[in-house]
């Protein structure tokens, strides 16, 4: 119990304190298409003690600005979750330090390029005419550049973080008695009221990924509301087919598939459009945690890639679809310098999801299998097994979770 939460806890803190370092530099800088430069190193820039005044930030509104360095606490939660996200899928047979020394490296060199490549662009404000488009376009990160539509993280933070997991989960191998001693989880009790914290909790990471408290907050607060909810019943309604019986578990993983799947959708699809999001998600997460998962025949320990990674790859894909006006969507704009909103052809902004997520997956998996490989090479990735057997709260930590 407690290695699990230590894990994610130091991660987090780690995460923060590398994001103020180099990481806010390295995603959200101009630099080239794929990773930013080094112009914001320990938020240089962001403060100017000569005035006491913060930079200013753009969003995604001509003449509309934040605080850039409110943005930059927004954006290091999204780097700190995505990195104890990865935790899930090694539970319970990783070394402490590790799963630190992975973290920093896989930080590094996967989440903060891929932040770069999919939300990095100039801002509204720099397209003040039509000469200045190609060359802005062309300071943006590569997936910005394509035309993919991430609203709140769908390849960011979901698919890179659940192809980590997976692929730790492949090279850290099965936790001891996996498959022949019962598993049970910890505290289903504990298991709701968590998926309950994350649920309201994702309505600042949806909805604040706006940058402003306007229609598009509004569009992404609710679907994150409706397309959840969708998710749950088909969740619950898969496992009674499939079990005869629709468990608390399930209903709470339905949640999380929800989530996940709309976080790409947000504020870029339409309420019907996020509805038909949710419900495929909680089928498709009932497929990952069950057909796929025995598939892989990784023992991903909280279904890492079978909820983040599947529903994220669904929610990707479909705000291709959903994105049309045609279907209810908001569109996107177009045309920056007149803030001229359109769509895509369906078929064409599909093929330009598909292309963010096979990057995103292929990127990914290459990082995390050096950064494990150097892990491994130099303090281990796993614990002996008599150790793992006592269990890592006592070995890891010295403590337990529970007195008797």
């Amino acid at each position: 119990m407690l290695s699990v939460l230590m894990q994610v806890f130091v991660t987090f803190s780690l995460i923060v304190v590398l994001w103020v370092v180099y990481g806010y530099s390295l995603a959200f800088t101009e630099g080239n298409a794929f990773i930013g430069g080094f112009d914001r190193l320990f938020l240089k820039g962001v403060f100017d003690p000569a005035t006491g005044s913060f930079a200013m930030g753009a969003t995604f509104s001509k003449g509309v600005v934040i605080p850039e360095i409110v943005f930059v606490a927004f954006q290091a939660t999204f780097a700190a979750i995505t990195c104890g996200l990865i935790v899930g899928a090694f539970a319970e047979r990783i070394k402490f330090s590790a799963v630190l020394l992975f973290m920093a490296l896989w930080f590094t060199f996967s989440y903060a390029p891929v932040a770069h490549m999919v939300w990095f662009w100039m801002g509204p404000d720099a397209y003040a005419s039509k000469d200045l488009v190609d060359g802005l376009n062309a300071k943006a990160g590569l997936i910005w550049q394509w035309g993919a539509l991430d609203f709140a993280g769908g390849t960011v933070v979901h698919i890179n973080a659940a192809v980590a997991g997976l692929v730790g989960a492949f090279m850290i191998g099965k936790r001891v008695g996996y498959g022949r001693e019962a598993m049970a989880p910890h505290s289903l009790t504990l298991t709701m009221v968590g998926a309950s914290l994350l649920w309201v909790g994702w309505f600042g990471f949806n909805a604040g990924s706006a940058l402003e408290a306007g229609n598009s907050a509004a569009l992404a607060f609710m679907n994150t509301f409706s397309a959840t909810a969708a998710a749950v019943l088909a969740w619950c309604i898969g496992e009674a087919l499939m079990k005869g019986k629709a468990s608390m578990l399930g209903a709470a993983s339905g949640a999380v598939a929800g989530l996940v799947a709309i976080t790409p959708a947000a504020g870029n699809v339409g309420i019907v459009g996020g509805l038909v999001i949710g419900f495929v998600a909680g089928f498709a997460g009932l497929w990952g945690v069950n057909g796929l998962k025995r598939l892989l025949g990784a023992d991903d320990s909280l279904d890492v890639f079978g909820v983040h990674g599947v529903c994220g790859i669904v929610g990707a894909v479909l705000t291709g679809v959903f994105n049309s006006q045609s279907l209810g969507g908001p569109g996107l704009v177009t045309d920056w310098v007149t803030a001229t909103v359109g769509s895509n052809g369906i078929g064409a902004q599909v093929w330009i999801q598909l292309k963010a997520v096979l990057l995103t997956i292929v990127w990914s998996g290459v990082v995390s299998v050096i950064a494990y490989k150097i892990v491994d090479l130099t303090i281990g990735l796993r614990v002996p097994e008599d150790e793992e057997r006592e269990g890592l709260d006592i070995t890891s930590h010295g403590e337990t979770a529970y007195s008797k």
